[in-house]
């Protein structure tokens, strides 16, 4: 909810309080969720903050990937933004464990150092970003569209929007039910020792650093469209493997492959997104797209879990699959072909959604007829 919140409302806060407003809301929306968790209150309680929590996460996805996806060499920038993140994963639940396992601490004090890093950060984005105001943000999109605002709504009628939106949507979902869930297959399906099988999931998170950081080098130099392609597909191969060869060693290995090429597919949906959409739509569309693709990580490791409880965690497995096949039909029908450029070309000669398709099914008919 705090995710869907922020995609809403992240034109807005662009546009009434910039980017400065941004760097100040994100952490602090986290720390209003942190301190209460930090108390540990009853149950009942933490949904409630977690959506603050969520608002806060959600407007920064939007505004630094919109940021970034302007930079030169996206792809590699957005990577290192993206590999930050799984480092934070990686490292992340290896903190907590010890603290709860190695040291005895209640599990609300891990939010302690939460609290701490978040309030550095507070201090570094505010400084950060202090200049950059609504008035800046208005000026340069103003000059961008002659002078009338880009509102989400107008956005929203955009399909490339929508198909980014979806995209997001299932990769996030994968991501997420991924990570979330290896711990428990690997026990239960696999028979892994526990601190094992917490490994495997450590070892998922560092492939899609690494994928994350090293790929985004080679992904900008392919051309995205083609290169988004050959890593689902390898994701495809290795998610079925990982199904269907019963060893947990093999296991381990497949899931960090996995993670490895499902790594650069959200910052290269980022990049794709400003070579299709005119500028003035990047705030809002990526926003948008980056924060509702966020709920992915709510609604299938949710999904995964109420299966789950009845036929079994292996059900994790197809979800996934199905998942990866589907983001891939939505990459499909981006318009830009598979050559190196295809997206700056779909953007000149103005090509709508599914152009490659009605292009070849054209050509069919025209053979046919012949």
């Amino acid at each position: 909810m705090g995710y869907l919140l922020a995609a809403l409302l992240n034109n807005y806060i662009h546009h009434f309080l910039g980017q400065r407003g941004v760097a100040v809301l994100g952490p602090l929306c986290r720390l209003i969720g942190f301190v209460p968790l930090a108390c540990h209150p009853p149950y009942a309680a933490l949904p409630v903050v977690m959506l603050v929590t969520g608002f806060g996460n959600g407007i920064e996805d939007s505004a630094w990937n919109a940021w970034v996806g302007n930079m030169q060499n996206a792809n590699e920038l957005l990577g290192l933004l993206h590999g930050a993140y799984g480092l934070g994963a990686t490292i992340s639940p290896l903190v907590a464990t010890a603290m709860v396992t190695k040291g005895k601490l209640p599990w609300y004090t891990f939010f302690y150092l939460q609290i701490g890093l978040d309030g550095i950060s507070l201090i570094m984005m505010t400084t950060a970003f202090w200049g950059a105001t609504a008035k800046v943000h208005r000026a340069m999109h103003s000059a961008a569209n002659n002078g009338k605002r880009t509102t989400t709504r107008h956005v929203l009628r955009e399909p490339i929007t929508w198909l980014l939106a979806l995209f997001l949507l299932g990769y996030v979902g994968a991501e997420v039910s991924l990570g979330g869930w290896i711990v428990t297959f690997m026990l239960r399906v696999r028979h892994a020792e526990a601190f094992i099988a917490g490994l495997s999931a450590t070892f998922f998170w560092l492939g899609l650093t690494v994928g994350r950081v090293s790929l985004g080098f080679v992904t900008g130099r392919i051309g995205e469209k083609l290169a988004i392609t050959v890593y689902l597909l390898l994701s495809v191969a290795f998610e079925l493997l990982y199904w269907l060869v019963p060893n947990f060693a093999a296991s381990a290995v497949f899931v960090t492959f996995l993670g490895f090429f499902l790594g650069p597919l959200f910052p290269a949906a980022i990049v794709a997104a400003t070579k299709l959409l005119p500028p003035d739509y990047h705030v809002s569309a990526i926003g948008f797209a980056a924060a509702f693709g966020g709920g992915g990580a709510a609604v299938f490791p949710f999904a995964v879990g109420a299966i789950a409880q009845s036929k079994g965690v292996e059900v994790l497995q197809p979800i996934v699959l199905a998942i990866l096949l589907f983001i891939l039909l939505m990459w499909w029908f981006l318009p830009g072909g598979l050559r190196r450029g295809g997206l700056e070309h779909a953007r000149e000669n103005n090509e709508k959604p599914g152009h490659e398709l009605r292009v070849a099914v054209k050509k069919l008919r025209e053979r046919k007829t012949r």
